[in-house]
């Protein structure tokens, strides 16, 4: 059955700043949570996919790599102390015990599945029980991005509607954007993590629809023309953009401006490069309008 978004992690080295760029840029974010093993986040919530603010808060928890554990907290400590930016991607999960075989399976998994609880907070100030289950996938040709399914055990704890109005208008994860040398390098994982075997050969390189937002992957040169300068590839395939759906590309533009926040056109979309968010270019274009 075909993943949708879930979530995108955006690994900074300190909550407090990168938050403070996402409330300029016009995005309500979340307080402070905590996890068992070393990070902190926030959250920048849309309607069913979420941008997780992560940084390293607690180094003494952070635990090892093992046989069989993914250690979300030491993927994301070693992606730091080479930048701040994208680390990892998350597609939503019904049954992640049975995702997890089904990577091991087809030969990128066999990870065991991380399943934990922690404290929320609601818009209202009221605390909540929210529950995970993670499971791992690894693309060897892509060391530097994190994949991972995310199964929700109490949905109605975690989204609020309140959280996911932005005074910037943005109404949506369009879809997050991998650069790899060669984008074909990346058809046979993607395909498995998505769960969906139609992927779409483009001119920049590769998009793998999902029932919510879209992973393109395009090559240094496409990314360069459509979005700015690319990411270091030196690690393999990462992952470098956010597209965010707007109603009215006009109104963030005078935000933006007014801010005195750096922007650039290009075509119909405008683009905030990695320098100015914490290593992530995020991009805002018009949402989709259905017919």
């Amino acid at each position: 059955m075909p993943r949708g978004l879930d979530h995108i992690v955006h690994a900074v080295a300190d909550l407090d700043p990168a938050a403070d760029i996402y409330r300029a840029l016009g995005f309500a974010v979340g307080a402070e949570n905590h996890h068992p093993w070393g990070t902190s986040n926030r959250i920048v919530q849309l309607p069913g996919c979420f941008v997780e603010l992560l940084a390293i808060a607690r180094p003494d928890q952070v635990t090892a790599h093992a046989p069989r554990t993914f250690s979300f907290g030491a993927f994301n400590r070693e992606f730091l102390a080479r930048g701040e930016g994208l680390s990892m991607l998350a597609l939503e999960s019904r049954n992640a015990a049975a995702d997890a075989e089904s990577f091991r399976a087809a030969g990128f998994g066999g990870f065991d599945l991380l399943r934990f609880e922690r404290t929320g907070r609601k818009a209202d100030g009221s605390l909540v029980t929210v529950g995970f289950s993670l499971a791992f996938a690894v693309d060897p040709k892509a060391r530097d991005a994190g994949f991972f399914v995310c199964q929700q055990h109490h949905p109605q704890n975690f989204w609020d509607p309140v959280l996911q109005i932005h005074p910037n208008g943005v109404s949506a994860i369009a879809g997050v954007v991998l650069v790899a040398e060669n984008p074909a390098d990346h058809h046979i994982f993607l395909s498995m993590l998505a769960g969906e075997r139609n992927l779409h050969a483009t001119s920049a390189g590769m998009t793998v629809p999902t029932p919510r937002g879209a992973i393109e992957v395009m090559s240094p040169v496409a990314f360069s023309a459509g979005f700015g300068v690319p990411p270091d590839l030196s690690h393999g395939a990462r992952l470098a953009a956010v597209r965010l759906a707007v109603p009215d590309v006009a109104a963030v533009r005078a935000r933006l401006r007014g801010g005195w926040i750096a922007m650039s056109e290009r075509g119909d979309r405008l683009v905030v490069p990695a320098e100015v968010a914490h290593g992530a270019t995020l991009v805002f274009e018009r949402e989709a309008r259905g017919g």
